[in-house]
Formats: structure tokens, C-alpha cells, sequence
């Protein structure tokens, strides 16, 4: 990096992230013609979906609908090969987007800020990075996304182990070939769940350690159909205003024929449509029935017919048993998969439940548990995130009066709006903790901040405002808005230790982190602007 990159230079914006989140915003700053630096500790663009190249990693979300709407062109032009998107074609869309609207020149890529303090004398953020950069702003913006700070987990001995080791979201950019080899995978969330097939067709044996079953629906992925796309393309508009009326920002064609609560129906009826609903594939089977989780009978219901399902997949009857979960379904983030349960039909594949016989410790050779060490030619770790907060508490945010972000969140986030917090004037969070995120199509979500973060510079600039801050009593308000919509569903049972919660995290306060219920929200977010930004200090 030239010396002249590491100068004190001042911009308009400075946003930390080159995801999903990052790109967007960095567009809207140039169609406004502001000045802004994008840093991203990444070598390339794409985020979340920069970090995830672990085997099998594919979006939850269908591909026509987990892409940008800003631009018709785009939508228009852009080819999806499969239903479900895989992390290289996501990638892929990424470096596409920062190419097509001249992005680049502004990032800085395998740079890490490390600080942000707000100047009160001036109004102004200072950003510094690991790279020695020294920079200004007025607005400092953290596109940081929910899921990019891998969890890695506390086992006694794991600087011992001399065979290879992988943490799924932290996967290497050269191909890993398991042919041959004895791998074990601690953890069955999404990414172990999604990597454990492909892992299996290569390995000379698969492991897998398992702490919580999850519910996993099979994703019915295929090619993309050449006619619904055309369709889709056709109505764009409509395709993606229905989608917005949606509780998850998604979902619309397949619950355009939403069924009543699940209790109208016959015992008979309920099976049909889970059945159908099922047969669809995707996140559609948890939306079969409105009540699935909001009311504990209804989930028992959708709960026992997955565990049903389960059994019917796996051979081998006691193996299926402990894959099958005892949480209400839902609590947790649901999974798509492509053949998981059926891994564990393969001889070669091998399933070890923590809860009767725990790790103990790691060791040169593999793994000890309560009955005995294992060997294995490599670990992959697929433990998860630091979700919603543990990229944003990375970076030390100093506020007003030297006020530390962190300290102010010990005891769990507070926003407004997910937006905004007190004593941190011109930081935006984009989808941060208290807004839908990670409930919805986090494309539609993020597209829905980016949008109101530039209005809302456009509208201080026009007024002559030099920053904008939450009011303590609208942040208050918030956060007691937010868990008491959480209370209402079954997403913060007790019995759930969920990422939502920030439970799979050692010594993290357990608080429910995103707001059920996009459309309310978007409503909200209008509401204050439409209330000259009601709840905040412009000064």
C-alpha cells in the first residue's frame, strides 16, 4: 500500500464492509456524489459469501429473489443457474455488481478497522485500520453483516492437533480434497449440515459431532426452470412488491393460498398440507400453517412430522433418534439441505452425540470423548458466528465522551431501529441488532436500510443538520418494543439456544436480537421519517 493511502483524508462516508451491504451503500454514495472508502478485511467483494466457501455452501433464500432490486438492468440481465444459489454463483453476482457500477476504486481490500472515535468538537468520526490508516468522516456506517464473525470454540488441547483443520466460515480459497481421509465435523448447524453430504462422497470416513439436533427441510433444489424465470423477469415489480408485504420479506408466490391456523383443520388435512408444503421444498414447510410459532400445540405438530420424517430417512433406528430434535421447530434458524439425513446411511459416515458422551479434549492424533480418542486426518469446525453483534464489537467504537460501544452492550445490544444507538451520532448500523435481518431475505432487508440510511443523509444535508442520534427514551422504548414482539412467538423459548439469542456463544448475554415482522417494521421506519425523524436528535 502507497504512504499516500495511509494519509489523515477526510470523506463523506466511511463504511466498513464489502458484502452485500457494503456494495449497496458504497452505490447510493455515488449516485449522491459524496465521497466514501469502503474497508473490507477480505481480499475480494461479497462478504458473507466471500468467507463461506465450505462444501456445499448454498443460500436458503431462491436465487430471483435473493438478489438486488435497485437496478431493472440487473435483475434483467443476471442469470441464476439453480433454484438455490451456490456460494460460487453468489460470489460471482458480487464481483459482477462492484464491476458493472465502477465500485472498486473505492474499497480497500485485507484491511480490518480496529477503531472509530466521534470527535464532539467537530462532528466527526475518526476511523483507523490495522494497515495504519488514519481517516475522517462525518457519517461511519457498519455493513459488517450478521453472520461474519466465526465462533470458534474453547476445547482443551486444540493447539495440539497436528492434522489439518478448517473453520467453515473461514474456509480456504483453494480447493480442499478430503479423498482418503478421516474428518470429523463439530457441529450440526446450517454449515454442517450443508457440508457433511459433500464431505461424505470424498472422505474415507465422516464423523460427526453433534451437541443439538436441527431441523433441517430438504431444499428440492434443481436447474433453474427456464419459464418461471422468464416469468418472474416479466413482473419483476409485482414479483418483488408482494414479496415486501411478506412477515420475512420472502415468500410470497408459495403463501399466496395461506392456510388458517393449524387447529381448523382435520388431523388428516394438517398432514396433507405439511405434505404438499413439504414436497415444495425450502423454508416453505415452517410457513405451512400461520401458528407454527406462535402457538406450542401447532409446532409440536410440525415438530413431530419433520421427527417423522427423519426416522423414515435414516436406516439405522437409534441413529435417527438422536438426530431427531426435541426444540420447538423454528427457535433456531431453519436449514435447507441436499441429502443430510441420508449421509447417515452411508457405512462410511458416523455420528457421535455429545450430550451422552462429551469432548473432553483435543490431542495430537484426534478426538477424546467420555468413551475414547478418535483418530482423524482433519477437524473441520463448523461452530458458527458471533451473530449480529460480534463484527460491529470488533472494532472499538468510541462514542460520545469516550463512551465504549461495548461497554454499553454488555449487557445486550440497544438500538433504534436496529439503526442507531445513543452517544454514537452518525453511526448507522446496517441490519443491525433490533431490526427483521436475519428473519427475512437479508437482500430485501438490506436494501430497506441502505435506502433509508441515504434518504436520511440527503434529508441532514438539505437541512443543514450536522448529525443525527437516538433519543434515550426512543431507544428504550425499542428495545421493549422488540422483545416484547419476541415474547409473543416461540422464537425465545427457553428451552432454545439459539444464535438469535446469542446462546452458541460462551459468556455472551442472552438476549433475542432481531425483530419478528418485516412489514411493521418498513411501516415504522416511514413513520419516523414521514414525523420529521421522530425518536432522533438532529442537531
Amino acid at each position: 500500500m502507497s504512504d499516500s493511502a495511509k494519509e489523515n483524508q477526510n470523506y463523506d462516508v466511511v463504511i466498513v464492509g464489502a458484502g452485500f451491504a457494503g456494495l449497496y451503500m458504497l452505490h447510493r454514495m455515488h449516485q449522491a456524489g459524496r465521497t466514501a472508502r469502503v474497508f473490507e478485511a477480505g481480499s475480494g467483494v461479497g462478504g458473507t459469501w466471500y468467507w463461506n466457501r465450505y462444501p456445499g455452501a448454498r443460500c436458503d433464500i431462491q436465487s430471483m429473489e435473493y438478489s438486488y432490486s435497485f437496478s431493472e438492468e440487473l435483475q434483467q440481465d443476471w442469470e441464476w443457474p439453480e433454484k438455490y444459489s451456490a456460494q460460487p454463483d453468489i460470489e460471482k453476482y458480487a464481483n459482477h455488481v462492484a464491476d458493472r457500477f465502477n465500485l472498486r476504486s473505492d474499497i480497500q481490500f485485507d484491511t480490518r478497522v480496529s477503531e472509530a472515535s466521534f470527535d464532539d468538537d467537530d462532528s466527526s468520526w475518526k476511523i483507523q485500520t490495522d494497515q495504519g490508516d488514519v481517516v475522517t468522516a462525518q457519517f461511519f456506517i457498519m455493513a459488517t453483516g450478521c453472520l461474519s464473525s466465526t465462533n470458534m470454540p474453547e476445547i482443551e488441547g486444540m493447539d495440539n492437533y497436528t492434522g489439518d483443520t478448517y473453520h467453515t466460515g473461514q474456509w480456504p480459497k483453494d480447493d480442499v480434497d478430503f479423498t482418503g481421509k478421516n474428518v470429523a465435523i463439530i457441529g450440526t448447524g446450517s454449515s454442517a449440515i450443508q457440508s457433511t453430504p459433500v464431505i461424505a462422497q470424498q472422505a474415507e470416513s465422516l464423523t460427526v459431532y453433534q451437541r443439538t439436533p436441527s431441523y433441517s427441510l430438504p431444499s428440492a433444489n434443481h436447474p433453474s426452470d427456464p419459464e418461471y424465470v422468464a416469468d418472474v423477469k416479466a413482473n419483476y415489480k409485482e414479483f418483488r412488491e408482494a414479496n415486501q408485504k411478506m412477515p420475512a420479506g420472502t415468500g410470497a408466490e408459495w403463501l399466496k393460498d395461506m392456510n388458517e391456523p393449524m387447529m381448523t383443520y382435520s388431523p388428516e388435512e394438517q398432514q396433507e398440507i405439511m405434505e404438499s408444503m413439504w414436497t415444495k421444498g425450502g423454508f416453505t414447510f415452517v410457513r405451512s400453517f400461520p401458528d407454527i410459532t406462535l402457538d406450542y400445540a401447532a409446532n409440536e405438530i410440525a415438530a413431530d412430522f419433520v421427527r417423522d420424517k427423519i426416522r423414515g430417512t435414516v436406516e439405522d433406528a437409534d441413529t435417527a433418534e438422536l438426530l431427531c430434535p426435541e426444540i420447538v421447530i423454528g427457535c433456531k434458524r431453519m436449514v435447507i439441505d441436499s441429502g443430510y439425513y441420508e449421509s447417515f446411511n452411508e457405512k462410511h459416515v458416523h455420528l457421535i452425540d455429545l450430550r451422552d458422551n462429551p469432548i473432553e479434549g483435543i490431542e495430537e492424533t484426534g478426538i477424546r470423548t467420555s468413551d475414547g480418542l478418535r483418530e482423524y486426518d482433519a477437524i473441520v469446525y463448523a461452530t458458527g458466528f458471533d451473530a449480529m453483534t460480534g463484527s460491529i464489537l470488533k472494532v472499538d467504537i468510541k462514542g460520545r465522551e469516550n463512551k465504549s460501544l461495548r461497554d454499553e452492550w454488555v449487557a445486550g445490544p440497544r438500538t433504534y431501529l436496529g439503526l442507531n444507538s445513543v452517544d454514537f451520532p452518525n453511526m448507522f448500523t446496517i441490519t443491525g441488532p433490533g431490526s427483521p435481518s436475519v428473519l427475512t431475505n437479508m437482500m430485501v432487508s438490506i436494501e430497506q436500510h441502505v435506502d433509508w440510511i441515504s434518504d436520511c443523509i440527503a434529508y441532514m444535508d438539505e437541512k443543514e443538520f450536522a448529525t443525527i442520534e437516538a433519543t434515550q427514551d426512543a431507544q428504550d422504548e425499542w428495545v421493549d418494543h422488540v422483545n416484547s414482539v419476541a415474547d409473543k412467538t416461540l422464537f425465545t423459548d427457553p428451552n432454545c439456544n439459539s444464535w438469535y439469542l446469542g446462546a452458541n456463544v460462551e459468556g455472551k448475554t442472552r438476549v433475542f436480537m432481531p425483530l419478528p415482522g418485516y412489514p411493521a417494521y418498513k411501516e415504522k421506519c416511514e413513520e419516523v421519517v414521514a414525523n420529521g425523524y421522530e425518536g432522533f436528535n438532529l442537531a
